[in-house]
C-alpha cells in the first residue's frame, strides 16, 4: 500500500463527500442534502483538509481545526476513509500525518458511542477518553472527548 497525504483541493470534493456520506459519521450527522459537501468545502476553504491518495485516487480525508479545542489545541473535526479502503491502515496513516503537522503537545477529537470501530482505532493509536458529553449533537448519542499527548521531541 503506497499512500501519500497531501493538502486537499476542490478536485477532491466529490471523493471526500463520498467517503463521508458512506460512513457511520456521515449517516448520523451529514445525511441532509448537501451537508457532507458543505462540511468538506468548509475544510477545503480553511486550508486544513488533507487527503489520502492511493494510486492517484483520493481514498480518504481529514479536516482539522488548529485551535478548535478550547481555543488552544488542534481538534480533529472529521476523518473518513472510503468504504472499499477501510481496514488497510489509511486512517492510522492520516492520524500520524496530522500528529506530525500540528506542532502541539495535545490533539483532541470527539467520537460517538454509535461508532465503536472509530473509538477502537483512536484508542489503538494512543488517544484516551477524557470526558463524556451525552446528547451533544444528537439526542440519545453520547460523544466521548478524546485526547492524545503527542511527543514533541
Amino acid at each position: 500500500m503506497n499512500i501519500s497525504i497531501e493538502k486537499g483541493t476542490i478536485e477532491h470534493l466529490r471523493d471526500c463527500e463520498e467517503a463521508l456520506v458512506n460512513s457511520e459519521l456521515g449517516r448520523r450527522y451529514f445525511a441532509g442534502e448537501g451537508s457532507a459537501a458543505s462540511a468538506v468545502l468548509e475544510g477545503l476553504e480553511s486550508g486544513n483538509l488533507f487527503v489520502a491518495i492511493e494510486d492517484g485516487l483520493c481514498v480518504g480525508f481529514f479536516y482539522f481545526i488548529p485551535n478548535g479545542a478550547f481555543h488552544s489545541f488542534p481538534y480533529l473535526h472529521i476523518i473518513s476513509v472510503k468504504e472499499a479502503h477501510r481496514g488497510k491502515g489509511i486512517g492510522k496513516k492520516m492520524l500520524a500525518f496530522l500528529e506530525g503537522i500540528v506542532g502541539r503537545d495535545k490533539l483532541f477529537l470527539v467520537v460517538a458511542d454509535i461508532n465503536p470501530d472509530a473509538k477502537r482505532l483512536y484508542e489503538t493509536v494512543g488517544y484516551r477518553k477524557v470526558g463524556e458529553m451525552p446528547n451533544l449533537y444528537r439526542e440519545g448519542i453520547t460523544e466521548s472527548l478524546m485526547m492524545k499527548e503527542i511527543s514533541t521531541s
